[in-house]
Order: structure tokens, then C-alpha cells, then sequence
């Protein structure tokens, strides 16, 4: 089986491994913006060879790890050229613009959208790992408009790799991923931004910062080129979303001048809540 990957870093790297382990005799093509990671995939073996332009025709499957905008710039010439039996998988964090991109498309049904609930604040094929995707959730849109046999030989795939698979409608998962993911990284970055502007001593307070503190800002080490176009997509869900989370620094803010140490209290006993959530739904991954 050819495969090809557009875009081996952390996500395409994975990706390639696992399918080196799960997928028998597979030829594994890849493409990078970098010349310089795409050799550093070929010398890495996580790809046997390039993947050009002429190649695309050749391709079984073809997974789409790149950012979210160049995603949709290439999706409808891919589909264009891929032969009558070629699977695309796109691995994108957001769904809705893609899905309707290509919703009239005559090889529509060649297509499944996806995001994986898997990544680290790396980037690079060095940052690929094999067991990434292991016991995480597979997001899938639309999979009603996806060729049945195509969507069955991907979801045999993902269970291969241990993932546990959800289907999601792309709007209702954009504004959802909006306050589970998107926030998350705007809150890091804003964060880090912080610390380092009223901050100068930068060594010293770095040293002082505890586990805390560098579990909230490793998201802030993630590539913008990566997430501003997450941003641009996911621009409207975000923007009610960070309306929310501005809303409620506020009135923290407001109880800690008027100090109402109490109400404090009490809004933060109710909120160790989440603890609940958070422990229930790892032990039904358990």
C-alpha cells in the first residue's frame, strides 16, 4: 500500500510510524514546506521516499498533517488528482471550513475529516512518536458522506493504533474544541507573554517557577504558523469564548479588590468540581 503523508512533523511523523507497525507492506511518501525536515524524515526512516506532484495519481491514502489554511488550499487539488479508489484523511484541528470546502466536490465521498485529541507543544519530524495517537480520541465529521469501504479500512486503522473513536458533527465540534483546546493555547501564550514583559530578571524567575507553572505555559512553546490559522478559522467561537473566560477574570478580579475572600472560596470549592469530570472520564478510557 502507498501512502502518502503531506507534512511529516509531529502529528505526519506519528502517523507514519504507526503505520510502518499496523499497515502490512506499506510505502511510506512524504512532503514537507522544509527541504530541510523532509530530509530529516528520509534519514530518520520515517518515509522511504519524497512525495512528488506525479507520485500523487499512485497514492492508496493520503494524510494531510499540515496547518489548517494550507490544508484547504490543497484539499481540492488533491481531490482532483487522486485515482477513483484513493482515501484523503485530514488531521486538522478544525473542521467546519474544510467540510464545506469541498461539500460539493464529485469525489466528496473520498474524503474523511478528522482531529486527533493527541499532540505535544513540539514540532518536527524529530518530535514524531510511535504510540502518540495510543488511548486518545479520534474526532470524526461527517463520516456519513465518506465511501463506506474507504471510511471502514481508516476506522480499522485508528483502532489498530488504540484510538477511541467519536463522530462529531464539524460545527459542533469547532465550538467545542474552541473552549478545550483554543483557549488552552490563547491562555499560555498570554500567560508566557506576561511573565515575560513584567518580568526582566528572566533566569531567576524561571528558576522559581514550579511544576505549575510549567505545565499552564507549555503550550506557549507551541509554532505560531501552526495556530494562528487555527485562530483565523475558529475566529468566531473563539471570540465568545475568550468573551466568557475575560468575563470571569474579571470578576475574580473584582472579588479580590473588594476582598471577598469568602466568595473566593466558594467559587473555587465549586470549581475543584472539574475534578469529578476529569477523573470519570479517565477511568471509562480505563
Amino acid at each position: 500500500m502507498n501512502i502518502g503523508i503531506i507534512g511529516v512533523g509531529l502529528i505526519g511523523g506519528s502517523l507514519a510510524l504507526s503505520a510502518r507497525e499496523h499497515i502490512p507492506d506499506v510505502i511510506l511518501y512524504g512532503s514537507n514546506r522544509s527541504e530541510a525536515n523532509l530530509q530529516k524524515s528520509l534519514d530518520l526512516g520515517l518515509i522511504d521516499h519524497k512525495l512528488e506532484e506525479n507520485l500523487i495519481q499512485q497514492m492508496d491514502v493520503i494524510l494531510i498533517a499540515i496547518p489548517v489554511d494550507a490544508a484547504l488550499d490543497r484539499l481540492i487539488d488533491l481531490l482532483d488528482e487522486v485515482n477513483d479508489n484513493a482515501l484523503i484523511i485530514d488531521f486538522g484541528s478544525t473542521k467546519s471550513a474544510i467540510c464545506q470546502h469541498i461539500a460539493l466536490h464529485s469525489k466528496r465521498g473520498q474524503f474523511l475529516a478528522t482531529h486527533p485529541i493527541a499532540g505535544t507543544e513540539y514540532a518536527g519530524p524529530e518530535a514524531a512518536l510511535p504510540n502518540l495517537f495510543g488511548d486518545k480520541i479520534q474526532i470524526l465529521c461527517e463520516t456519513e458522506r465518506t465511501r463506506p469501504d474507504l471510511l471502514e479500512w481508516a476506522q480499522d486503522w485508528f483502532r489498530k493504533m488504540g484510538m477511541n473513536l467519536r463522530e462529531m458533527d464539524p460545527i459542533e465540534h469547532d465550538q467545542h474544541i474552541a473552549y478545550v483546546s483554543h483557549l488552552s493555547h490563547i491562555s499560555s501564550y498570554m500567560l508566557g507573554k506576561t511573565v515575560m514583559e513584567k518580568e526582566k530578571d528572566h533566569a531567576t524567575v524561571f528558576d522559581m517557577a514550579g511544576s505549575g507553572f510549567a505545565s499552564t505555559v507549555r503550550l506557549a512553546k507551541s509554532a505560531p504558523h501552526m495556530w494562528i490559522p487555527i485562530f483565523k478559522q475558529n475566529q468566531q467561537n473563539i471570540i465568545e469564548t475568550l468573551t466568557e473566560y475575560i468575563n470571569n477574570l474579571n470578576q475574580f478580579k473584582n472579588l479580590l479588590e473588594a476582598g471577598k475572600f469568602e466568595e473566593l472560596h466558594e467559587q473555587i470549592a465549586e470549581i475543584n468540581g472539574i475534578r469529578q469530570i476529569l477523573d470519570g472520564i479517565t477511568k471509562t478510557k480505563n
